[in-house]
């Protein structure tokens, strides 16, 4: 049984890759990650300029060769500021996600493997977060924390986590019924064998997809945060305080919020793309569409 589970997560991973290869958007969107990954993670080297030197006879200057993206109100160089900010974006979508990911795959593993009693317990808290507003619990959250990036990245895990613990439990419920797992049991194997080993790999597709879409969501958290000045504290650059930092000057120094707002545009639209792409392929249903269509082609 744990060979088919293995084979089978290893059929979605190829066919995910060759997706990925062939689609010229999801193609696009992943050398843009990949882009994105290099300046997150050698941003500080790569910057031309200190994020923090500040320079009041350059103020305000528009986008030129010595300094590309302009420069803010303070001198500082906007292009080093943006690339350096990449990597608080990174950092919080995958360690928040990363959060989401474990604690809700947890929650959803054991609600939809026992049922009964602690399942509905479970389930109903989730509903309880699911109530709120993304956005709002995240405040709300911080605002309790109080501000920073360490606070942000966990109110974000928390906001993300119903969304994977719904996903992982309806995986879960069609999976636990399946005669791989019945004879798993009828053997003596480990609850937490059977799900490690036959129900995790079987429900890996929606995950994986969720995952892709929810880094997108849980940026665009994080920039929302900054913006209301409860994620990453100046003089540290991040891409929503750039964004407020340049809503007073949008006439007389239009690219302070142009570029900060364009890199997370990007970044959301590459991380969509992927997503999107990945959906397809690891989606039973799209398979299926996707092969119908070339058998009449």
């Amino acid at each position: 049984m744990s060979e088919h589970s293995e084979r089978t997560s290893e059929g979605q991973l190829r066919r995910a890759l060759s997706a990925l290869r062939h689609d010229p958007l999801a193609l696009t969107g992943s050398v843009v990650l990949t882009l994105l990954v290099v300046v997150g993670v050698a941003g500080a080297w790569l910057a031309p300029s200190g994020i923090n030197e500040v320079d009041v006879d350059r103020m305000l200057q528009p986008p030129s060769w010595s300094h590309p993206f302009g420069t803010d109100e303070l001198g500082r160089d906007v292009l080093s500021r943006v690339m350096v900010a990449a990597r608080v974006s990174l950092q919080v979508g995958l360690v928040s996600v990363g959060i989401a990911l474990v604690v809700g795959v947890s929650l959803g593993l054991f609600a939809g493997y026992y049922r009964g009693w602690l399942d509905n317990v479970l389930m109903r808290c989730m509903d309880v977060l699911f109530a709120f507003p993304v956005l709002l619990l995240a405040v709300a959250i911080v605002a309790v924390l109080g501000p920073g990036l360490v606070t942000a990245m966990v109110a974000i895990g928390v906001v993300y986590t119903p969304i994977f613990a719904r996903v992982t439990r309806a995986g879960v419920l069609s999976v636990r019924e399946q005669v791989f797992v019945r004879a798993a049991v009828s053997i003596g194997a480990s609850d937490l064998r059977i799900m490690r080993r036959h129900v995790l790999p079987n429900i890996a597709a929606p995950l994986i997809v969720q995952t892709s879409l929810s880094l997108a969501f849980a940026i665009l958290s994080e920039a929302a945060l900054s913006f209301l000045g409860l994620g990453v504290q100046p003089p540290d650059p991040a891409w929503g305080r750039m964004l407020y930092d340049g809503r007073g000057f949008v006439t007389e120094a239009w690219w302070l919020g142009f570029f900060p707002g364009a890199a997370i545009f990007l970044t959301v639209l590459a991380f969509n793309l992927v997503g999107d792409a990945l959906r397809d392929v690891l989606d039973p249903r799209q398979l299926t569409v996707s092969e119908a269509r070339r058998s009449t082609a």
